[in-house]
């Protein structure tokens, strides 16, 4: 399952949510989330244990396309982060670690 949120939104309600869903999904999932707080650009990728037992790491996920919102981040396999100032190029940044999910289901 893939879980995919946009929109304008605090970055602590986000961490909340994607702790929600690990906690709540016992099976694989992957949890995207492409928002803005102000004029700032966030990612957050949140992956149940199946999805991190296939391979994917969150944060290396987000680490290149954090460098689209002119930001960094990264984080452990199943949680993280990035923050970045150009929250215009949301878009680019969520489709690349889509891209990247979708080619390693593959």
């Amino acid at each position: 399952r893939m879980f995919v949120l946009q929109g304008e939104e605090k970055a602590d309600t986000i961490k909340d949510i994607a702790f929600q869903l690990r906690g709540e999904l016992h099976e694989p999932f992957v949890f995207v989330a492409a928002t803005t707080e102000g004029a700032r650009g966030l990612l957050t990728v949140m992956l149940s244990e199946e999805a991190i037992a296939s391979g994917l790491h969150a944060g290396n996920l987000v680490k290149e396309a954090a460098r689209l919102i002119q930001g960094g981040g990264g984080g452990q396999p199943h949680f993280a982060t990035a923050g970045g100032k150009d929250g215009n190029r949301l878009p680019e940044a969520l489709e690349l670690i889509l891209s990247q999910v979708d080619a390693h289901a593959r």
